[in-house]
């Protein structure tokens, strides 16, 4: 190969390489605040079906179903990962 292609092919690989940066900060900024949108809806929610908002129980009850909703939709992701043929980053147990 000569100089000129391997520079090319360097400079190809990190253009690429910055590009997928790019795509995996720009993806994880947007579920920051779209987590950060769904934790105020959630809030508002609990607020108006438990009156008294801000009492530790209902703190603990906000965490606890994010939890739950965290886990089902982390899982329903993965399987349906699965089932078209791609690699999910996390693997449940059952799984294998």
């Amino acid at each position: 190969m000569t100089r000129r292609t391997e520079l090319h092919n360097k400079s190809l690989a990190t253009l690429r390489s910055l590009v997928q940066t790019m795509i995996t900060l720009a993806t994880a900024s947007l579920g920051f605040v779209s987590a950060l949108a769904w934790n105020d809806a959630i809030k508002a929610t609990f607020k108006k079906f438990l009156p008294e908002g801000e009492s530790l129980s209902a703190l603990y009850i906000y965490a606890a179903a994010a939890t739950i909703l965290a886990i089902c939709v982390v899982g329903t992701l993965s399987w349906l990962a699965a089932k078209i043929g791609g690699d999910a980053l996390i693997k449940r147990e059952v799984d294998g």
